[in-house]
């Protein structure tokens, strides 16, 4: 029987790459979309097999050759999304609600079998948002456009190549003080990276269509909690502070100013909302798909790289055992 092909855009992201492997090894062939070939590629071939990956470059609006790609697709994933925006073409506009607008299209009208859409988790309160309001909007689109579409709304996606944790344990190993927005008081229940890709493998595989599921871990922790527990795992103390809104207002401004800012303005309007399900969907407990993998556990595997020691202190770790 000749292999499913998945359309992957987004695929050279870590969601992207973990879902290649689990694809390719469950006999599904990939076509996985990048910006840059030279710069992606040579990743994204240890991924998988020969003859069970082909990698495209390709501008997300590039309509000609979207489309070409699309049609010969059995399956569509966009995985595609961002933080925060750059310049005029990296939009919230453009990236969340144009490029799904014309990717749902497209599925309608080649009579792809499914369409898989990456969404975020917690952003039905958060109006004052732009992040937010171009994430529903495109989940709106999607609707109208492929009735069959399966949206997934994630809480935050942690792994060793995340911008999650590895960022805080990069400036919890450098700053002295680190500022707590609204008290450290918002919710989230991180969802392993592999826990991730293994809801988007069974939704494949049970051929689960027309549904939004939130998907989300087994602990529900907060943003104070979550850099308690990484100044622990890294072996540092910390002052976390509580920072007055129009202080954290007046951070953003000039944190906007660097190519990967640690937080927007934007982001400081969401994490006004918990990251937690919000009881107007199924999540992936409800659909027997759960996520068992302990936050601590799993990020003390990598941790190390922002110990004292460094790759020395897993030996510590290990003699001391």
């Amino acid at each position: 029987m000749k292999p499913k092909n998945c359309l992957i855009f987004g695929a050279s992201g870590q969601i992207g790459r973990n879902l290649i492997r689990k694809l390719t090894k469950n006999n599904y062939k990939v076509t996985a979309i990048t910006r840059n070939y030279h710069q992606k590629a040579y990743v994204l071939k240890t991924q998988a097999n020969p003859g069970y990956i082909d990698i495209v470059e390709c501008n997300i609006f590039d309509e000609s050759k979207i489309r070409d790609l699309v049609k010969r697709a059995d399956i569509c994933i966009n995985l595609i999304g961002i933080l925060f925006e750059k310049g005029k073409i990296n939009t919230f506009e453009n990236i969340h609600e144009k490029f799904p607008i014309f990717l749902s299209s497209l599925c309608n009208e080649y009579h792809v079998e499914h369409f898989i859409h990456l969404s975020a988790l917690g952003i039905e309160q958060a109006i004052d948002s732009l992040y937010a309001k171009s994430k529903l909007n495109g989940e709106e689109s999607i609707r109208k456009n492929f009735k069959l579409a399966t949206i997934l709304k994630p809480s935050v996606v942690y792994s060793v190549d995340d911008n999650f944790t590895t960022n805080f344990m990069s400036i919890l190993n450098i700053l002295p003080i680190f500022p707590l927005y609204y008290n450290g008081e918002t919710k989230f229940r991180p969802i392993y990276c592999s826990d991730l890709t293994e809801i988007i493998y069974q939704v494949i595989n049970q051929n689960l269509k027309s549904i939004t599921i939130e998907c989300v871990g087994a602990e529900q922790i907060t943003l104070k909690e979550i850099l308690q527990k990484l100044l622990k795992l890294i072996g540092k103390k910390r002052l976390l502070v509580p920072l007055p809104l129009l202080i954290a207002k007046l951070m953003c401004f000039f944190t906007e100013l660097f190519p990967k800012p640690l937080i927007t303005k934007d982001q400081l309007k969401l994490l006004r909302y918990n990251n937690i399900p919000s009881g107007k969907f199924k999540t992936n407990f409800d659909l027997n798909l759960p996520s068992y993998t302990n936050f601590d556990l799993e990020v003390e595997k990598y941790c190390y790289m922002w110990k004292e020691a460094g790759q020395f202190s897993q030996t510590k770790h290990k003699d001391h055992n």
